[in-house]
């Protein structure tokens, strides 16, 4: 259920609801710092801010784009 908690290391979880809240972005256009602000504005995350790094945030827009090429 997606009304569990998230912290950076459920990449995947993130990016199914980074999916589910922004349909219209191109994930190729989407930027690490986009990533980042739109994880931190999810009401069930609940991580410190602090922890984020390139490598997490790499790991869910790999997520995010693995998704979306499943489901074309």
């Amino acid at each position: 259920m997606m009304d569990d908690t998230l912290c950076w290391e459920d990449t995947y979880s993130i990016a199914q609801e980074l999916i589910r809240r922004h349909p219209e972005a191109q994930v190729e256009n989407v930027s690490l710092g986009m990533i980042y602000r739109w994880t931190t504005e999810l009401p069930n995350f609940y991580d410190d801010k602090e922890l984020a790094n390139d490598s997490i945030l790499s790991a869910i827009y790999q997520e995010w784009l693995e998704e979306i090429l499943t489901n074309e």
